[in-house]
């Protein structure tokens, strides 16, 4: 599994944490930043984070910005990306199983390290259940590729 991983400068904190456990799980990823302190654009990081994921450059995407609520909504403007805002480990396994989220965001002015460890830990154990969940997510592209095409 390759994980792709960003943040804006509202989550650089939590991001090095996620950093820390995927090296401790041996999973490879690739930090898209940002690297600074200062005031950035959540959407210059959302995109091309969400643009591997979408083309088969990586299996999935982890974002982080002060809520995560801009970070998904840049992510979901991919097409084939069905990026997951959570912060709580019930809500990470669900977005899983029922779901087949490929992107997930969190905010790291509402969640902590340890929450967003465990958080991460779930959600890329969790396998998507497949069934009638996949008639759902099949739903879901549909609908984007009728509205991509307009």
């Amino acid at each position: 599994m390759k994980i792709v991983i960003a943040s804006d400068h509202g989550g650089i904190n939590i991001r090095k944490e996620i950093i820390s456990l995927l090296e401790e799980m041996n999973i490879e990823y690739e930090d898209m930043g940002c690297s600074c302190g200062t005031s950035v654009d959540y959407p210059d990081y959302a995109l091309p984070v969400a643009e591997k994921v979408s083309n088969g450059e990586a299996d999935r995407g982890i974002l982080i910005c002060g809520t995560g609520i801009g970070m998904s909504i840049a992510a979901n403007k991919v097409e084939g990306i069905r990026c997951a805002l959570v912060h709580d480990t019930f809500s990470a396994r669900a977005t899983r199983e029922h779901n087949d989220s490929n992107v997930l965001a969190m905010g790291e002015r509402v969640i902590g390290p340890g929450l967003a460890r465990d958080i991460v830990k779930v959600w890329l154990e969790t396998p998507f259940e497949g069934g009638r969940h996949k008639v759902r997510v099949d739903k879901i592209s549909n609908i984007e590729k009728e509205y991509s095409s307009n």
